[in-house]
């Protein structure tokens, strides 16, 4: 399957010499399988049109979706007409997408959600791993302040916590899925972006918790293999 990757933010620079953008890391993430076109998003770049790719994941983003920057209006518009292309977010993808198809996405005050992020699966899909039938809990690392406070009207959350109930949507009117933490984060890089915003994003005391909840056992490659298999369904 083709994929275009919309890249809609980029790792610190200090940090891409050893973990690469964001684009090259749902490549590891997903495998070979796949035939990927990554699309600078910030810098302007969207396909021409829909047809150009099979699917498109949309990545993460330092910035917010209700941001005064030229180049999430676009992106919106693209979604909306990639409408019945199959279509996955993750984190400010997963917002993004919330936005386009009519949900409203806030700054929490709840603060940060950072460090590894456990979901309880409500609804088990189609796309699922069978032993999601009784394992209903699934980890990733994290990484955000901004949640979604309404729903689009035709999606609903099938996985989420306490701190985010809207941790997984799926769509009922499209081939769309979309998802809060970050399964293409590897635990180094999850650590070494905490370091970077120690001080700045994070407390000293926050940054150690998150730092130590990585240290435990993770889903990435679960969810690796959830998203393979929509798009193997959505295509």
């Amino acid at each position: 399957m083709k994929i275009g990757l919309l890249e809609t933010g980029e790792p610190p620079r200090a940090l891409q010499p050893a973990f690469g953008r964001y684009g090259g890391m749902f490549q590891a993430l997903l495998g070979p399988g796949h035939d990927y076109v990554t699309y600078d998003v910030q810098a302007g770049a969207l396909p021409a049109d829909p047809a150009a790719c099979e699917a498109y994941l949309v990545t993460g983003s330092s910035a917010g979706v209700y941001d005064d920057l030229p180049w999430i209006a676009p992106l919106k518009g693209f979604l909306r007409a990639a409408r019945g292309r199959p279509l996955v977010g993750v984190c400010f993808g997963h917002q993004v997408m919330a936005e386009a198809f009519g949900g409203q996405v806030v700054k929490s005050d709840k603060g940060w959600g950072v460090g590894l992020q456990a979901y309880d699966i409500a609804e088990p899909q189609p796309w699922m791993d069978p032993s999601t039938t009784t394992d209903r809990v699934v980890t990733a690392p994290g990484s955000h302040q901004d949640q979604i406070v309404a729903l689009p009207p035709t999606a609903r959350a099938v996985a989420g916590s306490a701190f985010n109930p809207a941790g997984i949507l799926v769509y009922a009117d499209q081939p769309a899925i979309s998802m809060q933490f970050h399964p293409e984060f590897e635990p180094a890089y999850a650590v070494a972006l905490i370091e970077a915003r120690r001080g700045t994003r994070y407390t000293d005391a926050q940054a150690d918790a998150a730092i130590a909840s990585l240290a435990g056992p993770n889903d990435r490659a679960r969810v690796a293999g959830w998203i393979d298999a929509f798009l193997a369904q959505a295509g």
